[in-house]
């Protein structure tokens, strides 16, 4: 029996992508679902508190169907722990891109401008939720999920340590840094209660109007907490 030769070139093997696979449509949709349903659940945890929010009120909130937050999470306890560990990963990054917008040597009270504007702008700017619902329902999480968060939020707050220690030893401040720290936090995070964004004009106006109120806390409170050079 002969043999028939195929002359054409045989076709290339696929070539393997690098890396991780690229996430299909539904994938990346999933992930897009699950930010919405943290956004709807932080803004009516902060609303009407943890305990009065069910999870058919989330739901409604986020465009889905009442069963389906279960996809994503166990119970709403766990949708509450993903609440604000969100908060506090979002809080790290935008702490962390504006000290690197510092310039290089940077004295400690320029640190400290940036660290307060910063925290401000996660306490009250645009989606600010989540660190809210935080300092008013940690109690409702189980010890493993404080533990989970906790660690999150320590490595926030470490930025901030040798800020208060040059300023002691520099005669800027009067306490102890650990003290000071944790009393400057304490006033800090309280304005979740008491400030009020512009509610009037368009979008754009509203927006200069929050920047330009917080820059003018911040200038408050960096007057309050720290001692004039002499």
């Amino acid at each position: 029996m002969s043999t028939v030769h195929n002359d054409f070139p045989k076709e290339a093997a696929p070539r393997r992508a690098r890396g991780r696979p690229r996430k299909t449509l539904d994938e990346r949709d999933d992930g897009n679902r699950r930010l919405e349903l943290l956004s709807a659940a932080a803004r009516l945890f902060r609303q009407q508190g943890f305990a009065a929010t069910t999870t058919r009120d989330i739901a409604t909130a986020a465009g889905m169907r009442s069963g389906s937050p279960f996809y994503h999470f166990e119970n709403k306890q766990a949708l509450l722990a993903a609440v604000m560990e969100e908060g506090m990963r979002s809080a790290l990054l935008r702490q962390n891109k504006a000290l690197a917008q510092l310039a290089g040597g940077a004295s400690v009270e320029a640190q400290l401008r940036v660290l307060v504007r910063n925290h401000f702008e996660v306490l009250l700017g645009a989606d600010s939720d989540f660190i809210p619902v935080m300092l008013y329902e940690w109690r409702a999480l189980d010890i493993a999920q404080m533990g989970e968060i906790k660690a999150v939020k320590d490595v926030y707050e470490a930025a901030w340590v040798p800020v208060f220690k040059g300023l002691h030893a520099e005669g800027r401040l009067s306490g102890e840094p650990r003290l000071a720290r944790l009393m400057i936090f304490g006033a800090l995070n309280w304005t979740v209660q008491w400030y009020q964004p512009p509610g009037a004009g368009t979008e754009d106006a509203r927006e200069k109007a929050v920047r330009v109120g917080l820059d003018e806390l911040t200038a408050s409170a960096l007057s309050l907490f720290l001692k004039v050079p002499t």
